[in-house]
């Protein structure tokens, strides 16, 4: 059976009218953004483009200062051993440029003055033992002499003898690390310490010319406690990560400010 005169006309005509009403809604959805709210939305897109490339750029000069870092303090770990600063070279010492020095001091302990600061090692939580040593140059140097486990505590807190003989420490320097722990403050008061604060600690034990550091003391008698040379040298290094993170970031963005353009073309079609 033959369609009617005029079916397939009629079939094609509202194909045609589908395809216009749906070109001018289009024109109606780009009609209602202005050439100068269209304008601001492409500066801020390259804006965000721009910001996120910096910050990649950022994160890759990060990772060159912390490779650098990395080096320059296992050389001092591995480095010959050097007699700890004196308060000659004190106003001089900085983190970047001191810490983690392989030094020696040479003196006696103070007893009476010991220090028990909350730590977490690789042989469980516990606590770090300070203990201030006078120098046989005049001045105070704490020392951590190393990490007992929690059920030591009473036992170093009155540990009050045995500091007459004179001493020879070799360890890493330490900058001090005023304050306390992650979301604990230090409590001189109540003598609860969760950062080894050496001006806290030398003004509760009434010390005078102590050095702006603490020593770490190295492994010595691994069969009595405290136990030293558990000292952690890890910088995280994760700058080349975030680069990458933020340069995908600046990618997808062009990309999203560069899809309507192509879209646009690919409409219009080829240039004749």
């Amino acid at each position: 059976m033959s369609p009617p005169p005029g079916a397939g006309r009629t079939t094609i005509e509202a194909r045609d009218g589908q395809a216009g009403i749906r070109l001018r809604t289009a024109s109606r959805k780009d009609a209602g953004r202005s050439p100068a709210s269209r304008l601001f939305l492409l500066l801020l897109g390259i804006l965000g483009v721009l910001v996120f490339v910096g910050l990649g750029i950022w994160q890759l000069e990060r990772r060159v200062w912390k490779l650098d870092l990395i080096a320059r303090v296992d050389q001092r770990i591995h480095a010959p051993v050097v007699d700890a600063p004196g308060p000659v070279s004190w106003n001089g010492l900085t983190a970047a440029g001191s810490e983690y020095s392989h030094v020696r001091l040479a003196g006696r302990f103070l007893s009476g003055a010991n220090t028990l600061v909350q730590a977490v090692t690789e042989l469980g939580g516990g606590y770090w033992v300070l203990t201030p040593m006078r120098t046989d140059h005049g001045f105070v140097v704490l020392v951590n002499r190393g990490f007992i486990p929690q059920e030591r505590k009473a036992e170093f807190e009155r540990e009050s003898s045995g500091f007459t003989a004179p001493a020879v420490i070799d360890g890493l320097l330490r900058m001090s690390e005023p304050g306390g722990g992650f979301l604990r403050k230090n409590d001189a008061a109540d003598n609860r310490w969760y950062s080894r604060d050496v001006a806290a600690i030398a003004a509760v034990r009434g010390l005078t010319d102590v050095a702006p550091y603490f020593v770490d003391a190295e492994a010595s008698d691994m069969d009595n406690w405290p136990r030293g040379g558990l000292t952690v040298v890890n910088f995280r290094n994760s700058h080349l990560v975030y680069a990458l993170t933020w340069f995908t970031l600046a990618a997808m963005l062009a990309a999203a400010l560069g899809a309507p353009m192509i879209g646009r073309r690919s409409r219009q079609g080829p240039a004749r």
